[in-house]
């Protein structure tokens, strides 16, 4: 069906779906976030989203909401922002439940990618029970960039974040760069953090900033796990992003003096630097779906050249450090030549504070 033929009633409930689904935007890992809504007579008489792995998924949330409310559910139609699972996995099948429940009608905004999970909507129509799938697509998609991208090609969504003068310098030649940015655009790069699987970062930035890259700008009931790529293991003992527990990443062995709660990976390339791609594979095959990049220079370039950066997470501030040769630039990459450019989409520009926060995906035209 296209977006032209659903009727308000549809768009304003699937609405409202999407709504519930990014109440688990900091919780669901490595599940999608997802909403319902149920709907009988053109009365609301369900609600639910799925909080956390292990926890009801989002239509059996909304049936057992209509239940409590003493709601019949018959004939009603269900709306969600993914196609109902049709696999027993930490719970048992959406599609089952919705069937036995006798729903009359089910639309979904995207199909499930997870090949495990598929093909719900045949089941219900199997079940007699009528299926649409479509309404408000790009925005289901929008909240799962990650899981889709984890089950579908088996890396997740690495989303890079700068912040910067408005041309382009992220530090003073002595490397200081506090602050940039003002305190709100700081604060939206806490959201973006608390909303991602883990907070990657270099050697470089360890060295030079100490940072814990910790969410600390909005309640938030879990944090990230702290990555450190670090090809000679030489993050100190003291660092404060090992306080607790982080994943190192090296080309190297353990280094000896690290806590015990951090965990070692040796992901070496022929060259003997850190395998980025390798590591990727490998944080996918953690279900990790987001990564959130806080890194310098140098380690951005090599994400970026090893085509594994997806999108950019750009703060500009309304500043100029002046001669291009006068500071440190985000990006430090190889390419040479304007053929070898990294080719972006601008998506969403807002200001935020007195800065502006750009969005920009990764042009895919190697197919990767």
């Amino acid at each position: 069906m296209s977006e032209g033929r659903w009727r308000d009633d549809d768009r304003r409930h699937m609405a409202r779906a999407l709504e519930l689904a990014a109440r688990g935007l900091f919780t669901t890992t490595p599940n999608p976030r997802v909403g319902c809504v149920v709907v009988r007579d053109g009365r609301v008489v369900g609600e639910g989203w799925h909080e956390r792995a292990g926890a009801p998924h989002a239509e059996v949330a909304a049936l057992a909401d209509a239940r409590a409310r003493g709601e019949d559910v018959r004939g009603a139609t269900l709306y969600v922002t993914l196609e109902p699972c049709n696999h027993a996995g930490r719970t048992p099948p959406c599609a089952e439940a919705i069937a036995a429940a006798g729903i009359g009608r089910v639309v979904a905004a995207m199909r499930d990618p997870n090949p495990a999970a598929a093909h719900g909507a045949e089941r219900l129509a199997a079940a007699g029970i009528a299926v649409e799938v479509g309404l408000r697509e790009d925005e289901a998609r929008a909240l799962n960039p990650g899981f889709v991208a984890r089950v579908t090609r088996g890396r997740p969504w690495v989303r890079m974040k700068a912040a910067a003068s408005l041309d382009g310098r992220t530090a003073m030649p002595d490397g200081s760069s506090r602050w940039i940015t003002g305190e709100a655009a700081r604060a939206d790069g806490h959201a973006w953090r608390a909303r991602a699987c883990a907070v990657l970062t270099g050697i470089g930035t360890v060295r030079s900033d100490d940072p814990a890259l910790t969410v600390r700008a909005l309640a938030t009931p879990r944090q990230p796990l702290r990555i450190v790529v670090d090809r000679h293991a030489q993050t100190p003992a003291g660092a404060k992003v090992l306080d607790g527990g982080a994943l190192v990443v090296t080309a190297a062995a353990r280094n000896p003096a690290w806590p015990a709660a951090v965990e070692h990976l040796a992901l070496p390339d022929p060259a003997g630097r850190v395998d980025l791609v390798a590591l990727m594979r490998e944080l996918a095959r953690r279900e990790l779906n987001e990564i959130h990049v806080e890194a310098g220079n140098r380690l951005n370039g090599a994400l970026l050249a090893a085509g594994v950066v997806d999108e950019l997470l750009v703060y500009l501030a309304p500043s100029l450090l002046g001669d291009p040769a006068y500071g440190i630039a985000a990006f430090d990459d190889a390419r040479r030549t304007l053929d070898q450019r990294v080719r972006l989409e601008f998506g969403a520009i807002e200001r935020i504070g007195d800065d502006l926060r750009l969005i920009a995906r990764v042009r895919n035209e190697g197919g990767k």
